[in-house]
Order: structure tokens, then sequence, then C-alpha cells
């Protein structure tokens, strides 16, 4: 019988104190512990002369410094993470004999890597691209590894063809540009010529390739999986984490500013929120189908370029996913945390997903090169909660001392040790699926419809995210160099919608399609962001304020502050500002320092004694939040500032000249963007 570890959500922070130091206070030594009398100066040959060789402080020292770095990830190389737990709501026994999903009562810790994908580790954060969305959870049984991205499906259907993406994708050879785009030739010539990425294109040119923030994301397997249950009985699955607060995203000019105002605005954003309590909370979701319905759809379960439509395979929520605390050290953690679809527990497996079978050799492969060598899982963030027993032995980076002379399977002198386990027992074993056929390089023909889904993604858009997306070809096809590249992913995307290629093309110069969209016979009201959840929490609202305010703003802020709102104080200075009555404001940020883009809404308030700068500043301010289709409030002098600019009586622009004004524009910060306003 194996010995059960029991897991609660103290069990992985526990393990990793173990490796945590804090070097303050502490005597300098080398690393082998000897205490030093000097860190500044090398060992010379007199005062001018030559370092020596002996200097073996200075060697050690300049030998870590240059080794300091390993290889960032070729893909997901702009990442952050964040710890946290894991509840189940209900026991999922009847589709699984997973440990960590049979008792709610159980809170499973776990490790969640945020990244972007094309970009370079410096890149910026707030590009158009996929999201990594990968979550490790500790469990009793071993690691599992929730591996997925902020899109349910992806540009190609077999690992094959990953390096060709990706090489596309990445910035052009021979002058390394551009960093972290795809609005270039070789990305879209291979999008024009491997018509399979049409679904995955879509999404990608629509407002979730650019999130408001990482705790506003929704998160996806991807992938097809199965879950086996205690009787040997499958289901198909796929995965979703649905944040609390909706999925909401930023408008291109917005993510474009940002990019350069801040960033590292989506870290910042994390962050900020667990360090201030406002913890980002995401729920499990599954869809399941039964193993002999697998054909019973109008497209191919396993392809991962198609999703699972939620009208017709409806998700369950089956928990909720919480973190609560940040990092303590990013390189230690977040950059040597390594992820893998293959790290599996029992009760939940494989399906023939050609591009997750890829997945299953690529990702230990790579964790070769970058954390060097086979002992990658011994790093503190890697270990997993439960004991771990084999023969393995030696390489790199080994940390485990094993002791004894027996290194093999099937021996007299350790007993026959580390044994087996029965998959009675808690061991794991594949599921048995029948498997028949040649062996071929080749593709079923049931995954070759690569516009149908495409089209339902457009179909379900609103008029104004079909606004997005059409700007989103244009300007990333606008920066294409071959008109004939520019012409056939005109010509491809007519395939989707005709309304779509006739107005790109007259965007970039190209032939437009003939014909017309043939009537809609199916969206799915799930894709669309105008579904989302809308709530006014951990908003950040710019507070433009200046001294002599009026006295009645602390009481307008703290019914703010009750909604789980957060303002922050803008002004010329970072002195504190005085009211009418005597009271005071603490700062948090100048005209200098911060810019509209970084917040979610804007307040003028201004005041009588507020110079001609000052207002013209306040009035950047509100008027670039009005171009993003923010809500902006006034009150006092602010409502006769944003009156003379034109700027009132806008959708989303709440004044204080009616009486109901913080209830009003808290309603307006909830609606996130009023995309009904005219923009002047």
């Amino acid at each position: 019988m194996t010995k059960k570890h029991p897991v609660n959500e103290k069990s992985k922070q526990e393990q990793l104190e173990q490796f945590k130091t804090d070097d303050r206070n502490q005597a300098l030594t080398t690393n082998q512990g000897l205490k030093l009398s000097e860190d500044e100066f090398s060992l010379k040959a007199g005062e001018r002369g030559p370092t020596l060789m002996e200097d073996f402080h200075f060697r050690e020292k300049m030998t870590h410094f240059d080794h300091e770095r390993i290889p960032e990830r070729i893909v997901h190389a702009r990442g952050f993470a964040a710890h946290g737990e894991f509840e189940l709501y209900d026991s999922l026994s009847e589709y699984t004999k997973a440990k960590f999903l049979q008792n709610p009562s159980v809170k499973t810790p776990v490790f969640v890597r945020f990244s972007t994908v094309a970009g370079s580790k410096g890149s910026a954060e707030t590009v158009r691209d996929a999201r990594g969305f990968a979550t490790k959870f500790y469990t009793e049984e071993g690691n599992y590894d929730l591996v997925g991205n902020n899109i349910p499906v992806f540009f190609i259907q077999d690992a094959i063809k990953f390096p060709d993406l990706i090489h596309a994708v990445k910035p052009e050879p021979h002058n390394e540009m551009p960093q972290a785009a795809s609005a270039h030739d070789t990305f879209w010539d291979f999008v024009a010529n491997n018509q399979e990425s049409a679904h995955m294109v879509m999404w990608s040119m629509s407002d979730r390739a650019i999130p408001r923030s990482l705790r506003m994301m929704e998160g996806f397997g991807v992938h097809t999986f199965r879950l086996v249950n205690a009787e040997g009985k499958a289901h198909f699955v796929k995965f979703h984490w649905k944040p609390v607060l909706g999925t909401h995203s930023l408008v291109w000019d917005e993510a474009q500013t940002i990019s350069g105002k801040d960033p590292d605005f989506h870290r910042r954003d994390l962050w900020e929120s667990i360090e201030n309590g406002d913890y980002p909370e995401y729920e499990l979701g599954i869809q399941i189908i039964d193993e002999e319905d697998e054909f019973k759809f109008d497209f191919d379960i396993l392809d991962p370029t198609k999703l699972w439509p939620e009208e017709d395979i409806p998700v369950k929520l089956v928990g909720k996913m919480t973190l609560n605390r940040n990092v303590d050290n990013v390189f230690a953690e977040t950059e040597q945390v390594a992820f893998h679809p293959g790290h599996v527990v029992p009760g939940i497996d494989f399906s023939n997903d050609p591009l997750l079978q890829g997945r299953l050799f690529s990702y230990t492969d790579t964790q070769l090169i970058r954390l060097g060598g086979p002992n990658f899982h011994e790093i503190p963030i890697n270990r997993p909660v439960c004991p771990f027993h084999n023969n393995q032995r030696d390489g790199y980076g080994r940390q485990t001392i094993n002791k004894g002379p027996v290194s093999y399977h099937r021996n007299s002198l350790a007993a026959n040790t580390p044994a087996p386990v029965p998959e009675s027992e808690g061991g794991y074993a594949h599921y048995q699926e029948k498997v028949e056929g040649r062996k071929v390089r080749s593709r079923s023909e049931s995954f070759k419809d690569h516009f149908s889904q495409a089209t339902l993604f457009w179909n379900s858009m609103s008029d104004t995210e079909k606004e997005h997306i059409i700007s989103a070809f244009s300007f990333e096809l606008g920066k294409v160099k071959s008109k004939s590249v520019q012409q056939q992913v005109v010509d491809m995307f007519a395939n989707v919608s005709t309304v779509l290629a006739k107005q790109v093309a007259q965007a970039i110069g190209a032939t437009p399609p003939p014909g017309e969209d043939a009537p809609v016979t199916k969206s799915s009201p799930a894709l669309s962001q105008e579904q989302t959840i809308k709530k006014p929490n951990t908003r950040k609202v710019a507070v433009i304020v200046a001294n002599d305010f009026s006295g009645d703003l602390p009481q307008v802020l703290n019914s703010l502050k009750q909604q789980g709102i957060q303002p922050e104080i803008v002004s010329t200075t970072l002195q504190n500002v005085k009211g009418t009555d005597g009271s005071e404001l603490e700062v948090q940020h100048t005209f200098l320092t911060s810019d509209s883009v970084l917040f979610d809404a804007v307040y003028v308030v201004g005041s009588a004694s507020a110079d001609e700068k000052f207002r013209k500043e306040a009035l950047t301010f509100a008027q670039e939040a009005f171009e993003h289709f923010k809500p902006i409030g006034a009150t006092d002098e602010g409502v006769k500032w944003l009156k003379a600019a034109g700027l009132d009586s806008s959708p989303g622009v709440v004044t204080g000249e009616t009486t109901r004004f913080t209830d009003e524009f808290i309603e307006a910060i909830s609606a996130h963007r009023h995309w009904n306003r005219h923009v002047i």
C-alpha cells in the first residue's frame, strides 16, 4: 500500500520556506561559507598590478554573474506568475478519479504563470497576441499541469508545424523586426498559405488579443483531454477558466500607448491587486462529451482549431481558483517553473489531438536546454508536495543525495524497491483506447473544414467587436509590404465573411471579393465579450484634483471605495491637496508620472483656484479617456471644463449636475466601455 500524504493550502508554501534566505544582517561569505574580509577589490600583485588567478572569490563571483541568465523561453518568454489555491465546488467522481477533484473541503495549492507568446522577455505586455495561462496544481498524487491559453483554439492542427508558425511570427531574421508583433510579411504569408489558421486569426484580430488585465482574461486548455473515473469509464473534456470579474479588453490605440507608458502594465496590475488583497479569482469549467458521442458533431472534437460551442456543450463550473500570494523571487519561481501538459495524475488522460501529442514531447525537451538538464523537477518551484522515488540518478543540478547501491528496477539488494504501485492503489495507468491503422503521414478528412467556426466567431460578434476586427486586419495587413500576400489574405478571409474581406480590401488597397455574406444560421453568444460579467470591482479611477477642492469630495471617494473601486489622486505635484473645509488628500500621481490609459475611468474635480495649465492637463486626461470610450465623471469646476470642451452630454459621461452623481458614475464604471458614444 502507498502511504497517503495529505495536502493543504500551506504545504507548498511550507516546502518553499526551507529554500528561502534573508541575507540582511548576515556576514558576507563565499558560496562555500567562507567569511570574507573584502568585497570591493580584486587580489592584485601590487596596487597597480595585474589581478591574480588565485583570487578564488573574484572568480566565483564573476562566474556566477556570467551564468545568471538562462535561455529565455522561445515562446511565452514574457511572463508573470502568482501562487494561489484551488477549491472544488462538488465532487467530480462521476467523471474522474483524480483525488484533487473529489473532496470540496480540500484546498489544492497552485502556481499560475501568464505570458505573451511571440515577444522576447523584454517586450511590452499589451501587444496584440495570444496569452499563456498555465496552472500547476500541487496535488497529493503529484503535480498536474493545465497548460493553456486565453484563446480556446490554435493556429495549427499538427505539432510538426509549430516551428514553422513560430519562425513566421517571430521577428524576421534578416533584420530582427518587428518585436512582439504579427504585423509583418512572414506571419501573414504563413496565414495565407496555411488556411487552418483562419479561426485562430479571427480570435487574434479580436479584442481577446489585447486583454485589459490578466485578472479579466479567460483561460482554456485548448486540447481535448480525457477524464477517467474509478470504474474505468472515460469522457472527453475541455477545460475553461472563467474570470469572476468578467472578460474585458483594451482598445488598440490604448494598448499601443500603454506599451510606451508602462510596458509592465499587466504584471504591475496583477502584483498590485494581490498586494491590495483584491485577489484574482477564476472559476474552473469543464465541457463533457460521452465517448459514444465523439462523432455526432459537425466538427472533429480532436481538432485543436475548433472549439466546442457552449450552447451545444454547456460549460459546467466545478471550482474556483484564487491567486493570493505574489512570488518572492521572479527568477527562482516565475522563470524556473517548468510546465508540461504531460504532467498528469490518475483520472486525467490524453486524446489523439495531434497538436497535443507533439507537445507531450516538446515540453520536456525544452526544459532540458532551458534549465540545464534532467533534474529541473528538483528546483523548489517544480517539486511536488508529495515524495518522489525512482531509479534516476546524477545529471546537471542534482540536489537529491540518493543513499544505497541500487539504481535499477528488479533487484534483490533493496527488496525490489522502489516498486510500481497497482492502479487500484493509485498507480497511473494509461486509458486503454483501442488503436488501429496504418502508419501514415496524413490528416483526417474531418480536420479539413477551416472556415465554418471562423464564420461562427464572426457571426457571434457585436457590431463594435466586428469594427475592431476589421480595424485590426487593416492595421496588420497595412504593415505588410507584399501586395501578393495582402491579396491572398483578403481572398482567404472572404471564406469567413465577404463584408470583412471587402472592408479590409478597401483599407489596404487590395481587390475586394465578389458576392455577399450568406444569411446567419448560427452564432454563439458566449463568444462575444458584450455578454460578459460587468462589475465595478477593482476598477482604477484617476481623480484629478487641485487645492481648494469641494468638501464633498472625500464622501464621493468613500462611496467609490465601498463598491471596490480604486480612486487614485492625480495632481500637479505629489504634495497633499487641501479642500475648502481643511481636509487633505494624498496625491498618488502627477500629470507627468501618469496617463489616462493607465486607468479605467477619469473623474475631473479640479478647483476654482486651478490655473490654466492644470485645466489643460485635466482635459487631456478626459479627452483621451473619451476617445477610448471610458467612463468620465465631473463635479464642481470639472463640470464647467467638460462643457467648455464639448465632452459632456455623451453616454458614459456623468456630471455633478445630477443629484445621483455617485450612483450613476458607479454604473458607468461597471459598463467598462461606452461604445455608443460619438467620438469627436
